[in-house]
């Protein structure tokens, strides 16, 4: 398994009600993607943090995190909710089964 985070800096205008519209977009677009097992996104606690928001999503293996990145879902959710709003990113990627050599799953 593979569990990829990514982190969000917001653009100054996003609103808190833009950041609820975001989460609730992430969830219902990415989740029609069948390479996604779980996703999880939400928002900083803090609100002077650096990086407000994240989504947290799972894949059986590297190859369906690469078909996830390539689905032309994927690609207007990044055109139509990431890129207008955010300002950079910072992307994670952990394997999560022990002892698995994630280069060749």
């Amino acid at each position: 398994m593979v569990h990829h985070i990514v982190l969000f800096k917001l653009k100054p205008e996003v609103t808190p009600e833009k950041l609820e519209e975001m989460m609730l977009n992430t969830r219902i677009s990415l989740l029609k993607i069948p390479e996604v097992l779980s996703i999880k996104c939400g928002k900083q606690i803090d609100p002077a943090g650096e990086w407000p928001f994240f989504i947290a999503m799972d894949f059986e293996t590297m190859d369906k995190m690469a078909d996830y990145k390539e689905d032309s879902i994927h690609i207007k959710y990044l055109a139509d909710v990431i890129a207008p709003h955010t300002s950079e990113s910072l992307t994670l990627d952990y394997e999560t089964d022990p002892g698995k050599d994630v280069a060749f799953s």
